[in-house]
């Protein structure tokens, strides 16, 4: 996941909230605004150099050029970014709560002065005077999304509709704060009998041993929720903790949900348009809210007949336990996908774990990803971080530095709960790096000596990583408004999914996956039956996440004024998963996506329709090739924002993206 925020309307690429960069020539790390007051100190500078510059900007006369107008707005672009994404990430992970509420307020002020930015008639009546048809492609792209932007933020309505925009974002900043917050901080937990830990590996069982009590105390952090939904005999036991899951947030976010929802509807109204999906959609690669529905409901009805094979698979296996059974329970579906796996298709997912030691899995991503795109890393030992295990790297080309980013990647109590990369900053050439972090919470860190990965956080990694090298490779263009990840929203997510098929491979997992005790590389066998599994629950998942993205879409769709959000979530899950809605429960609450990516879920799928293609590029033979990731590299990723991302698909592809790759895939095996 990219994290990103969309409070306040002028988001996307080409607008001053869309990236990341300070005013130094070098990456400095976070850590140096790690104190509240230094932190406070360097956002008002940022802030007061952005208002400086649009005074400027302003009051300029005679006629407007690229050097006088368009050159003054990006710097003021630098500045919101050096300021807006570092208080974005340390609110989500610095250890002291007085930071945390620091870059709060910081991202409130900051956004508010975006906004304003985005309803100002006299910057956006200077960029119009601008002629920019000798200008390269890049700058004339830039400035015609730019005043896209503005025109959909408002820029052109009158006075009290500028004024009510301008106050409807500043609530939602504040709204999409709130919701976030409350599942940071909401760390729910389970006590348990000891023997209701049977099932699960004996790594685990002895990482939590029993209290004074005699009994056995789990979060839902995910490094305990994960393996236990997977491997825990008890249904009771899994029941509770699915339970305790699906009430992160509440009662809190269930009320802030239904502002979040109201405010931006009267948003979307206020500028014009029937709601807010049909608002968020516009400028997308999909261009329409009713496309996203009929992408939704076509992804859905491919799947349908596969995820049924799926489904009865799993309930045939409940059977043997339970011979009465005539259906698989939300908390079911992990243990039981992985009962399957393992008796079906002989592949035990706790068999694949000894392989998969956080350090050698990171130095494996390191190592693949350096031969691919011809980089090195190097790590950095005394640079300034926010918490004792965030480890920070450079990332260089022939001894040249590219870019520096961080590793954040195990579970802190108030730490951000699921996985992200989170942009510090973008390049600029010849004046500043790109700097970024990734935040996950995988096993492992100064606080625990369970460190051994399930192959899905080795997917995650990889696909987390490849958002990374996006936001570094794509650190040297001309404007910060076109650098890193600033092309379509949902485009973004494709070049981290396609990365994910190299955590899939096994002369890939056997450069690195080697026994924790033995030191043997991984089976080749073990690997190829775990692609051959993988096929199995392949409709289950992705009718699983048509759930999530038409759950986005629906919330979104209408006056959401009196809407029941539970409802909702009953209603669509019943329809597009598997697996019934469990009453008393409440997905919507802890559902963070509905913050950041409001009404576009579906994005992930639309992404993985073009990664597909993408990697059909590749000679699965043999993916440590680096000649086509080199040409992927220059194409598509450092790019960045600089054109429209059917262009950068099609200039690698040589051809335009198709989804014939994708029905392949979904067909295979």
């Amino acid at each position: 996941m990219h994290e990103v925020r969309q409070s306040h309307v002028q988001q996307g690429s080409g607008s001053p909230a869309a990236g990341g960069a300070s005013a130094a020539s070098a990456p400095t790390g976070p850590a140096a605004i790690g104190e509240a007051a230094t932190l406070a100190l360097e956002a008002e500078q940022h802030l007061e150099a952005a208002r400086r510059l649009r005074d400027v900007l302003r009051a300029h006369t005679g006629i407007r050029t690229v050097s006088n107008t368009l050159a003054p707005y990006d710097e003021i672009a630098i500045h919101l970014d050096a300021a807006a994404n570092r208080c974005g990430l340390l609110e989500r992970v610095h250890p002291d709560p007085a930071v945390r509420e620091a870059a709060e307020r910081w991202t409130q002020e900051i956004s508010q002065f975006a906004t304003q930015l985005s309803l100002d008639r006299a910057v956006y009546d200077a960029l119009s005077a601008l002629d920019v048809t000798t200008e390269d492609a890049a700058t004339q792209h830039y400035v015609a999304r730019t005043l896209r932007d503005f025109r959909r933020a408002g820029v052109d309505r009158d006075p009290a509709t500028r004024a009510r925009v301008q106050a409807l974002n500043d609530e939602l900043t504040l709204v999409g704060q709130e919701f976030a917050r409350n599942i940071q901080s909401d760390r729910r937990t389970v006590s348990l009998q000891p023997s209701e830990l049977e099932g699960l590996p004996a790594d685990y069982i002895a990482a939590h041993p029993a209290g004074a009590d005699g009994r056995v105390v789990l979060t839902t952090d995910y490094p305990d929720y994960v393996p236990f939904m997977s491997y825990a005999k008890s249904g009771a036991a899994r029941e509770a903790m699915y339970r305790a899951f699906r009430w992160r947030g509440v009662p809190e976010n269930l009320g802030v949900l239904d502002r979040m929802l109201a405010r931006r509807h009267e948003l979307a109204t206020l500028l014009g348009y029937r709601s807010w999906a049909h608002y968020i959609t516009e400028d997308k690669m999909i261009a329409t809210d009713t496309a996203a529905t009929e992408f939704v409901q076509r992804i859905a009805g491919i799947a349908a007949s596969r995820a049924q094979a799926d489904y009865a698979m799993l309930l045939a296996r409940k059977q043997q336990d339970e011979p009465a059974a005539s259906e698989v329970f939300d908390w079911e579906k992990d243990y039981y996908d992985e009962r399957v796996r393992a008796e079906r298709f002989k592949v035990d997912s706790q068999a694949m774990r000894p392989y998969f030691q956080y350090e050698r899995v990171k130095q494996g991503v390191l190592n693949i990803t350096a031969k691919l795109f011809g980089v090195t890393y190097r790590r950095v030992e005394d640079a300034e971080v926010w918490a004792p295990d965030v480890e920070t790297y450079d990332i260089l080309e022939n001894g040249v530095p590219l870019g520096r980013f961080h590793l954040d990647m195990h579970p802190r109590a108030d730490k951000y709960k699921h996985a992200a990369e989170f942009g510090i900053r973008n390049g600029v050439v010849g004046r500043q790096l790109p700097e970024a972090a990734l935040v996950c919470n995988f096993p492992g860190g100064v606080t625990s000596d369970l460190s051994l990965m399930e192959h899905d956080d080795v997917n995650t990694f990889f696909h987390e990583f490849g958002h990374l090298l996006h936001a570094l490779f794509a650190g040297r263009q001309r404007w910060i408004g076109v650098g890193g990840i600033s092309t379509e929203w949902d485009f973004v997510e494709a070049p981290s999914q396609m990365l994910e098929e190299w955590a899939w491979d096994a002369s890939v997992l056997r450069t690195f996956a080697h026994h924790h005790e033995t030191g043997e590389p991984i089976p080749e066998e073990l690997v190829l039956r775990a692609r051959r599994a993988r096929e199995f629950g392949k409709g289950i998942y992705v009718r699983q996440q048509m759930f999530y993205a038409m759950l986005s879409l629906r919330l979104h769709a209408n006056d959401a004024s009196g809407v029941d959000t539970t409802a909702t979530v009953r209603a669509l899950q019943n329809e597009y998963s598997l697996f019934r809605y469990v009453d008393d429960t409440f997905f919507q609450a802890s559902f963070g996506h509905l913050d950041g990516y409001s009404a576009i879920y579906y994005t992930y799928m639309w992404s993985l329709v073009i990664a597909k293609d993408l990697f059909s590029r590749f000679r699965p033979e043999n993916l440590l090739e680096p000649e086509v990731a080199r040409l992927y590299r220059t194409h598509v990723l450092e790019a960045g924002g600089s054109a429209p991302a059917a262009e950068l698909v099609q200039r690698f592809l040589g051809r335009p993206f198709s989804f014939a790759a994708y029905e392949r895939w979904l067909n295979a095996g």
